[in-house]
């Protein structure tokens, strides 16, 4: 289904490895500085501005954790992780398992679309930008949104590397804290990538590559199973 490697194959891989490694080390340096510096930090703690990270680090892994979740979902569809029921299409030939998973595919990509929109329209106004006309299916762009980049989370501070974000979401005033526009920019872009993945889970279905969308990998492993006992007893 997915061929050679390619770094759009690798995305969410990419992200999940680097969040995993980023929360391990926040977690870390979060129970080392609380329990052994908390009143009297070194000046190595002070100079890197962990001294407070027994305030913010619990907020940023939040944060984190909610990345790899919502990231999960376009990763399980590509590595066809998520749980399938097949025990009705199995009933039918495999031209038919074809068609049926095609059904399905639309129906997935119609609710990835959806998703998409509404978080789209939800992360927008924290980025200055327009949400979308239409109810249900974007119909154009709105002309008049009220703009929240001044938006702040609650207790993580706004690093260094992200100051160039006051000039343009912030009219030149300094954040205090992080953008709230930045942990919700995973909103469009995971409901981006699980769209994408719908897509080439439909292409794979067109090209005959698979007839299904998802393998009922309960039942497999049960087979597995018993083939093994199976060879065993023999």
């Amino acid at each position: 289904m997915h061929g050679k490697s390619s770094f759009t194959d690798q995305i969410e891989e990419t992200l999940i490895a680097f969040l995993l490694g980023v929360m391990t080390l926040v977690t870390f340096t979060n129970v080392i500085v609380r329990k052994l510096f908390s009143n009297d930090p070194p000046a190595l703690v002070e100079f890197l501005g962990l001294e407070n990270i027994g305030l913010w680090g619990g907020e940023l892994t939040v944060f984190m954790f909610g990345w790899l979740g919502l990231l999960g979902a376009s990763y399980a569809v590509k590595k066809n992780a998520h749980l399938g029921v097949d025990v009705v299409i199995n009933l039918f030939g495999t031209s038919a398992r074809r068609k049926l998973a095609l059904v399905a595919v639309a129906v997935c990509i119609i609710y990835s679309l959806l998703l998409l929109k509404g978080a789209w329209d939800y992360w927008a106004n924290f980025a200055n930008l327009p949400g979308t006309d239409g109810r249900w299916f974007p119909l154009g762009f709105e002309d008049k949104f009220r703009g929240k980049g001044w938006y702040e989370v609650e207790s993580v501070p706004n690093p260094a590397i992200l100051g160039w974000m006051e000039g343009v979401f912030n009219d030149g005033d300094a954040y205090e804290k992080m953008p709230r526009l930045v942990p919700y920019l995973v909103l469009p872009l995971s409901m981006a990538l699980l769209l994408f993945r719908f897509v080439q889970a439909g292409v794979a279905v067109w090209q005959g590559k698979t007839d299904r969308v998802f393998a009922s990998h309960e039942v497999e492993d049960e087979i597995q199973e018993l083939q093994d006992q199976m060879g065993d007893n023999e």
